[in-house]
C-alpha cells in the first residue's frame, strides 16, 4: 500500500496492510539540518527537501507543511519570538486593550510572507509526491487563536464578560481559519488539521465551550472545503468526544491523558483516532521505552483499524533522539502490521 491508501483504509474504519505512522515533523527539520528554527523556515525550499528525506528515513505516512502557530497571529501583525531549540512563540498581544477589537480587520493572505511561504512549501511537497503520501495543512482554530492575540487572560475576561466583542472576534477569525484552510488545500494539501486545544475541558468547562466555541467550530469546519482532523494538543478528549464527532470532523487527536481503551470504544467507528505518545516524555525515553509505548499503544488501539499512530501535541519535539524515532518506526514495522501478530484486547504485544 501507499502511504495514501494506508491512511485512508484507517480513516474508513478498515485494517490496512499496517498501522499509520504519522510522525508530525516542524521544527525538527531544523535540528535534522543543523541550522537556527528561524532560518530553517524562512527557506521554503529546505523545508520541502527536509519533510521529504524525514518522511522516508522514519517512513512516516505523512508530509507535514506547518511551520508554527504563531505565524497565524503574525499574519494579524503579531510579532514572532524564536528560540533555539523549541517553537517559535506570539510576542507582545495584537491589542492593548479589548475594546480595540471592532478596529480589527481581517488580514489578506496574499500580504503575508509567511502565510505564502508555507504555501509555497504545500505546493512543492504535491508537486513532489502527488497523490502517493497525505499533506496535512493546519490551521487555528478561530476560538484558540485568540490566546495567542490577547494573551490568555484577557482572552477569559473576553469569554465570560464580554460577548459581543467575543462575537466580533469570532466572526473575523472564523473567515481568516476558512481563507487560510482552503488556500491550503488549493495549493495540494490533503487534508486540513483544526488545532483547538481550548475545545478540551482540559482548559475550558464543557459547558462553556459548547455555549460559546461548539457552535462556532461546527459553523467553521462546515465552509472547510476538505477533510478536518481536530486536534486537542494534548488535551483529554473523552469528554467532549461526541460533541467531535457531531462536528463532522474525520479524525480526533487525542491526549496521554486520555483512557486509550475506553475512547476505542466509544469511538467505535464513529471517528478516526490519532495520538497518543506523549512527545515530551518522548526526549527521555530509551529505546526500550520506546517500543514499550508503542507495542501498548497498537494493542490497544489498532484493532480494526480506525487508528493512525501519532504524538499527542502535534509536534515531534526537538529534543526527541534519533534513535528513538527509528525505534518508533521499526516497532510500528514490527507489531503494527495487520494480522495484528496475534495482538488485540488484553493480549500483551511486549
Amino acid at each position: 500500500m501507499t502511504s495514501m491508501e494506508r491512511v485512508l483504509a484507517a480513516l474508513s474504519h478498515q485494517e490496512p496492510d499496517r498501522v499509520p505512522l504519522m510522525l508530525l515533523f516542524s521544527l525538527y527539520g531544523a535540528r535534522e539540518r543543523q541550522i537556527s528554527v528561524k532560518d530553517y523556515f524562512s527557506d521554503a525550499e529546505l523545508v520541502i527537501k527536509t519533510q521529504l528525506l524525514l518522511q522516508e528515513k522514519y517512513r512516516s505516512d505523512c508530509l507535514y507543511s506547518f511551520a508554527y502557530a504563531a505565524l497565524e497571529t503574525e499574519a494579524w501583525g503579531g510579532e514572532v519570538v524564536f528560540v533555539d531549540d523549541g517553537p517559535p512563540n506570539s510576542g507582545e498581544p495584537l491589542l492593548d486593550r479589548l475594546d480595540d477589537i471592532p478596529g480589527l480587520t481581517l488580514p489578506e493572505l496574499a500580504d503575508s510572507p509567511g502565510l505564502l511561504r508555507i504555501l509555497d512549501i504545500t505546493q512543492g511537497l504535491k508537486q513532489a509526491v502527488g497523490d502517493s503520501i497525505p499533506i496535512i495543512g493546519v490551521v487555528m482554530s478561530p476560538f484558540s487563536l485568540p490566546v495567542m492575540q490577547l494573551g490568555f487572560e484577557p482572552y477569559l475576561e473576553l469569554l465570560y464578560f464580554r460577548p459581543e466583542l467575543f462575537a466580533r472576534l469570532m466572526a473575523l477569525n472564523s473567515a481568516f481559519c476558512v481563507n487560510w484552510a482552503n488556500a491550503q488545500l488549493a495549493a495540494g494539501a490533503t487534508a486540513i488539521c483544526y488545532f483547538n486545544p481550548l475545545a478540551s475541558p482540559t482548559i475550558i468547562e464543557k459547558a462553556t465551550y459548547l455555549k460559546t466555541g461548539y457552535p462556532l467550530d461546527c459553523q467553521t469546519l462546515a465552509k472547510i472545503k476538505g477533510p478536518t482532523a481536530t486536534h486537542l494538543a494534548s488535551g483529554i478528549t473523552l469528554p467532549v468526544l461526541d460533541e467531535i464527532i457531531a462536528s463532522k470532523t474525520a479524525m480526533i487527536g487525542f491526549s496521554q491523558g486520555d483512557d486509550v481503551a475506553l475512547l476505542k470504544a466509544r469511538a467505535g467507528n464513529r471517528i478516526a483516532l490519532l495520538g497518543n505518545l506523549n512527545g515530551i516524555e518522548m526526549i527521555n525515553w530509551t529505546t526500550a521505552k520506546a517500543r514499550e509505548k508503542v507495542t501498548s499503544l497498537i494493542r490497544q488501539a489498532a484493532p480494526g483499524g480506525g487508528f493512525l499512530l501519532s504524538d499527542s501535541h502535534g509536534e515531534i519535539p526537538y529534543q526527541v533522539p534519533p534513535q528513538v524515532l527509528s525505534t518508533i518506526t521499526e516497532t510500528v514495522a514490527e507489531w503494527g502490521q495487520y494480522p495484528l501478530n496475534g495482538i488485540g484486547g488484553d493480549q500483551d504485544a511486549s
